[in-house]
């Protein structure tokens, strides 16, 4: 798998991944979310392909204090091969390059699969409550 920046090109696949993925949900849109991407730290947005197929991605941010890792998504077809790991080793490169000291990110609850993938690579539960608040509703 070569991993490398989201190119616009790549943006029917990424979603069709993220929904394989379980990561579409209906009060986020993954065309706003990309969109939003875009236009911050687009370089930290990257996908694996493999033999011309997006079977990975990956939003990174830093927005100075911490960085935010969302949309990690690896095809069912293609998990527990590395892939994952490759990319999220990707990530944190860039996000460390632009000098970010902690990497943040957050899962729901009922997804033990992924926090275990997590806990495997070096990150750690933390003891916090995650709030949101929607500043602008995307349906």
């Amino acid at each position: 798998m070569i991993t490398r920046p989201f190119d616009k090109s790549d943006q029917q696949a990424v979603i069709d991944l993220w929904a394989d993925c379980g990561l579409v949900v209906p009060w986020n849109d993954p065309l706003k979310d990309i969109e939003r991407k875009l236009k911050v730290d687009p370089d930290l947005f990257l996908v694996g392909e493999l033999n011309g197929e997006i079977v990975a991605s990956v939003m990174g941010g830093y927005e100075g204090h911490r960085g935010w890792i969302n949309y990690l998504a690896v095809s069912p077809h293609h998990q527990r091969k590395g892939y994952g790991r490759l990319i999220m080793e990707a990530v944190e490169l860039a996000i460390a390059q632009k000098g970010c000291p902690k990497i943040n990110l957050q899962i729901r609850a009922a997804n033990t699969d992924i926090a275990s993938f997590y806990q495997s690579i070096g990150y750690e539960i933390d003891n916090v409550i995650g709030l949101g608040k929607r500043l602008e509703p995307d349906n």
